[in-house]
């Protein structure tokens, strides 16, 4: 016979169970991640397996609050924040999304034929992003998009397993090709084992590494530029580059703009880095901003004296396993 404590017992038995399982899993989960922070990689990944438990939680909040053993305003309290927490931790991430914009690179003349770009940033593949799904998901809908080219404005990992080359390899089936450039996550080991294990899981991936390099387009050059944070961000060689064509500049982060020296056109630099904001909420969303950006940027096109910068709000996620009111985006820049 079914009493309510033998019920209470029942969730509590799966509450444990569920507990174990998530330990289980980010200790096996931890062990082949290459890190220099196991304990720290541990504990993250404690909380992005452990948020299972609000499965269990909310349908017992339910039982809960249907038989007095909670009141009634703790019982809408705790249901209202698990269905938040749920639709954070498990919807809006894999919720990609399309942004589309147009913008006018040469001052001069337009171009003689638009060209399309496919900016995408901070997958973050590693502990809590870049799944098999979600880059399926990227992979299609930029196809569907039919771009005459990808850049990648770096973060593309997040402390990532030892088979990061077999998870990137969905990235083969882009219909166009595939610019780089790295951005802090990436650099923050200084060489192996993320920096070997990134290169060349790129190069088998048909990704094109342009830090530091020239790609010629028929209208505009495209240029890659190192991480800031990393020292790697030096542009004062840019005006002795031919100036015959407008340039588009691929850097991750976006305070990176301010380097950019005057030139006789006025750039675009794509970025990301900020994921902006990544979790919006008042007040403490653009506290945290602030020190992620010094010159403010969070998301979308700014304008600066010497070039402008388009923010991308990417795809991943870092610190906490969740995305809210800021979807993962895929941008969609049409150059004329």
């Amino acid at each position: 016979m079914w009493t309510t404590d033998n019920i209470l017992v029942a969730f509590y038995i799966c509450f444990a169970a569920v507990f174990l399982w998530g330990v289980a899993q980010a200790w096996r989960s931890q062990s082949r991640t290459e890190t220099i922070h196991p304990f720290k990689s541990f504990v993250h990944l404690l909380a992005f397996y452990l948020s299972y438990l609000l499965f269990p939680l909310i349908i017992f909040t339910l039982y809960a609050g249907y038989t007095a053993v909670f009141s009634l305003h703790e019982s809408v309290f705790i249901f209202l924040l698990c269905c938040v927490l749920i639709y954070a931790r498990f919807i809006e991430p894999q919720l990609v999304k399309i942004n589309r914009i147009t913008y006018k690179l040469s001052s001069d003349q337009a171009f003689k034929q638009p060209v399309k770009i496919a900016l995408i940033a901070d997958l973050h593949v590693g502990l809590f992003s870049g799944d098999e799904r979600q880059l399926r998901t990227i992979v299609d809908k930029i196809n569907a998009e039919k771009p005459d080219a990808v850049v990648v404005a770096g973060d593309w990992t997040y402390e990532p397993e030892n088979k990061l080359a077999e998870e990137l390899a969905v990235l083969k089936e882009i219909q166009a090709p595939v610019y780089s450039v790295n951005g802090n996550h990436d650099e923050q080991y200084p060489g192996p084992p993320i920096q070997a294990l990134l290169k060349h899981a790129l190069e088998v991936n048909d990704v094109m590494d342009i830090e530091g390099k020239i790609v010629e387009f028929d209208e505009f050059r495209l240029i890659g530029v190192g991480d800031l944070w990393a020292g790697k961000a030096d542009m004062r060689y840019m005006p002795d580059l031919p100036q015959d064509k407008p340039w588009l500049i691929l850097s991750h982060n976006p305070d990176t703009v301010d380097m950019v020296p005057e030139l006789p056109t006025h750039p675009l630099m794509l970025s990301g880095h900020t994921h902006g904001g990544q979790v919006e909420l008042p007040w403490l969303t653009n506290y945290v901003m602030k020190k992620v950006s010094i010159l403010g940027h969070k998301r979308g096109l700014y304008v600066h004296e010497n070039a402008n910068v388009f923010v991308s709000v990417g795809t991943g996620m870092v610190g906490v396993p969740f995305r809210f009111r800021v979807p993962p985006m895929i941008d969609i820049i049409e150059l004329y």
